[in-house]
């Protein structure tokens, strides 16, 4: 497992949301996090069909442009229901007409899917995440956290981002989305796969 050694990490996103989450989750560690957005980078195309390989393309991409280590993520919701979907597709279930993400019309969609088949109750679903440290060599760590629940309805709380107001969380009567940072950060799939990243990683 290699260590990251420096002051300076990208994180290959353009996702304001998941900038702000991950340098909550990094905050007790003396590093700048530095966006791809806030470096005018573009991001690439994701063409893998695993979580895991869309994490590499983003991550290595950052690197080689960069020259510094980059992390990277690849999450998503899988409902059971749907066979997983939207899975590696979630932000493309919020694509909207003018190109903007619209996470209201997802969130409407994957219910309106869910009703349409007549769905048994609980409608289980889980969150994954994929974490990739890559460095400008080429070489890279990867890190997988999950956390399981099911979808409800209607939609509840303003915090988070994405999925997260119609997402609770097995054992919690909240949604991710009724849940403070500090809370959702300390069960949420990137928390879980953070862990792990950091053990291996940065201690």
């Amino acid at each position: 497992m290699r260590r990251f050694e420096g002051d300076k990490l990208v994180l290959a996103s353009h996702n304001a949301g998941k900038l702000e989450e991950i340098r909550l989750l990094l905050a007790k560690f003396p590093l700048a996090v530095i966006s791809v957005k806030e470096l005018g980078l573009p991001e690439p195309e994701e063409t893998e069909l695993t979580f895991e390989g869309n994490a590499k393309i983003k991550a290595h991409a950052a690197a080689q442009a960069t020259g510094l280590p980059a992390l990277a993520d690849d999450s998503g919701l899988e409902v059971e229901a749907l066979r997983g979907k939207p899975g590696v597709h979630t932000a493309d279930w919020a694509k909207a007409e003018d190109g903007t993400r619209d996470f209201v019309m997802a969130m409407e969609k994957v219910w309106q899917k869910l009703e349409d088949i007549k769905a048994p109750f609980p409608r289980r679903a889980k969150f994954t995440c994929t974490l990739v440290m890559a460095w400008p060599d080429g070489h890279d760590e990867v890190f997988t956290g999950e956390v399981q629940g099911q979808i409800v309805w209607p939609m509840r709380g303003e915090l988070g981002h994405g999925f997260d107001p119609i997402f609770r969380p097995e054992g919690h009567n909240r949604t991710l989305g009724e849940m403070e940072p500090a809370m959702k950060n300390s069960i949420s799939h990137r928390a879980v796969a953070f862990k792990k990243l950091v053990d291996g990683v940065f201690k």
